[in-house]
């Protein structure tokens, strides 16, 4: 009795190892495999005719499926029938479903924002409280790229629901600068000295015009706006420059720059 209790342990303790091995085997080949087709796939020329957004979308759910299929063939291989995962899903589904709820709405947000398309990759946005260039779209998450070199990895189910402004999807863009002088200064030389600045900036476009006026009337200046429009890789450039050269056209042609003051006035008690 005790001999063939034996024998059968050991029967199955070796089934099992033998099954056990296999599936390492499944597992270590198969993500290797699935790494390469992915990189097969993703040099295609068919691949590279895509949009930069369908592109990342694309590789990230094809890796994520065949990984999946991977680690299902390898639970077959260890016994597990499939028609217990069926099971398992049919029995759990509401609280399977709860919890992927937040995966699930992410999806669906990864497709609406390739459907539609609010942003492409290498667009500079602004979104969910951060601001940075689009590195990649996936199946659940969009990743930006600050300006200080920042990864900052964004839900596609809260995007399809945020405000989302981008600044790279036209052409140009417009340059609003605001400058403070004093109230002994005449407005006429003002403006003309802005738009001269405004002219001799390389980047600055003829058309729409530059624009300069007094629009304000502060407590203790006068208030000036530049617009100018340039092209949309240009703007930070055309934004410090007309900056500095402001402020040394002011210094130059000796344009006071006010700053707050008070005034108090002493009343002696008789």
């Amino acid at each position: 009795m005790w001999d063939k209790f034996m024998d059968r342990f050991l029967e199955m303790g070796t089934e099992l190892g033998f099954r056990l091995i296999m599936a390492l085997l499944v597992i270590g080949i198969g993500l290797r495999v699935v790494s390469w087709v992915v990189k097969r796939m993703t040099s295609s020329r068919g691949y590279q005719r895509l949009e930069g957004g369908i592109q990342s979308f694309f590789r990230s759910f094809l890796k994520i499926g065949l990984n999946i299929l991977v680690f299902l063939s390898a639970a077959y291989i260890l016994g597990i029938p499939m028609t217990s995962f069926v099971t398992v899903l049919a029995s759990g589904g509401v609280a399977i479903g709860l919890a992927l709820q937040g995966a699930l709405s992410n999806f669906a947000g990864g497709l609406m924002i390739l459907l539609f398309k609010p942003f492409q990759i290498g667009d500079f946005v602004e979104a969910g409280g951060y601001s940075g260039t689009v590195q990649g779209i996936t199946v659940f998450y969009t990743i930006l790229i600050t300006p200080d070199n920042k990864r900052v990895t964004l839900p596609n189910g809260g995007l399809t629901n945020a405000a989302i402004v981008d600044y790279s999807c036209e052409a140009t863009r417009r340059v609003d600068l605001t400058f403070a002088v004093g109230y002994g200064c005449e407005i006429d030389p003002v403006k003309e000295l802005l738009l001269s600045e405004a002219a001799s900036q390389g980047q600055v476009l003829s058309e729409p015009e530059p624009f300069a006026r007094m629009t304000a009337q502060k407590d203790y200046a006068l208030e000036f706006t530049l617009r100018v429009w340039c092209a949309a890789e240009d703007y930070w450039e055309v934004l410090y420059d007309l900056n500095e050269k402001v402020k040394r056209a002011f210094d130059r042609e000796g344009i006071e720059i006010p700053f707050p003051q008070l005034d108090v006035h002493v009343r002696e008690k008789k």
